[in-house]
């Protein structure tokens, strides 16, 4: 049933979109790309439009950051859009709301990425009926470990929504296998020791890292945090299952605007974003045809 009876049905909760657009993307030869935009940022509506812009500009999935004040794994960038939202008086359920809208205008996977302090202030129970009526597909909490996952996993199952679980280069065997145990939507591999934030090129040697990640677990692996242009994505796309960038859309946002200019922008970028992540067409010798 739909909790928000100002908007549309929203679609059976059983089809797996995350599940999906792995494997569209898979079939396609090419990394899923996961966007981020802080929900609220710099206000309700304004987030909404920037959501809707990086599904026009081709996005597989999505994240909707939730603002928290203390937001212990994120960046100058992040942090100053979780300030600008949180002084709009923007809440868990204002993101909520956003989510159940874009769900109203599309089928693109929406994650919510959240801290657990206000989450479980919140109430789990009511968390977990608030993404299903919205049609939130996936938590991703930086702060839950997989062994306390228990607060939330059990509700999350019965709601069907998926957890996400982040592991880091200094993650050993143990906590790679405990995330893989724990997960069901996809793990995230945090391609730095550090915060979130654009950076100019991406650590080496993540390859082996992610490689080992993946043998662990079927679940699809995304790499995030320090992605910052199209050329780093497309460094990083045969590595893993998927690319986040964050910071890098949070800033052109930040930019400030009309709310259309705004759009544009983060509509172009996540193409060329888009395009990095596909494999390059391959000319045949002269005359064949």
């Amino acid at each position: 049933m739909n909790a928000r009876p100002d908007l549309p049905a929203l679609p059976d909760r059983s089809v797996d979109r995350i599940g999906s657009a792995f494997a569209r993307c898979r079939d396609a030869g090419e990394a899923a790309l996961v966007t981020y935009v802080m929900g609220g940022d710099p206000d309700p509506s304004t987030s909404l439009a920037m959501a809707l812009a990086c599904v026009e500009g081709g996005a597989d999935l999505l994240e909707l950051g939730v603002p928290f004040s203390d937001p212990i794994a994120d960046g100058p960038t992040i942090q100053a859009a979780a300030t600008r939202a949180l002084s709009r008086g923007t809440t868990l359920e204002d993101v909520l709301s956003i989510a159940a809208r874009v769900r109203a205008r599309s089928q693109i996977p929406i994650a919510l990425m959240g801290y657990l302090n206000p989450l479980i202030a919140h109430g789990v129970d009511r968390l977990m009926e608030g993404c299903s009526s919205s049609g939130v597909d996936a938590l991703i909490v930086p702060d839950l470990l997989p062994e306390e996952g228990d607060l939330i996993a059990p509700a999350a199952a019965a709601s069907g929504v998926r957890l996400v679980y982040l592991l880091a280069p200094t993650s050993n065997q143990a906590r790679v296998e405990a995330a893989a145990r724990a997960a069901t939507g996809f793990l995230y591999f945090v391609s730095v020791t550090g915060v979130t934030g654009a950076r100019h090129s991406s650590p080496p040697a993540i390859g082996p890292l992610v490689a080992s990640i993946r043998r662990a677990t079927s679940l699809p692996v995304v790499i995030g945090f320090g992605v910052s242009s199209p050329e780093q994505a497309r460094a990083l796309g045969p590595l893993a299952d998927g690319v986040v960038v964050g910071s890098a859309i949070v800033e052109r946002i930040a930019e400030g605007g009309p709310r259309p200019i705004r759009a544009g922008r983060v509509v172009k970028f996540v193409r060329s974003l888009k395009r990095a992540l596909r494999p390059a067409r391959r000319s045949g010798p002269p005359g064949a045809g």
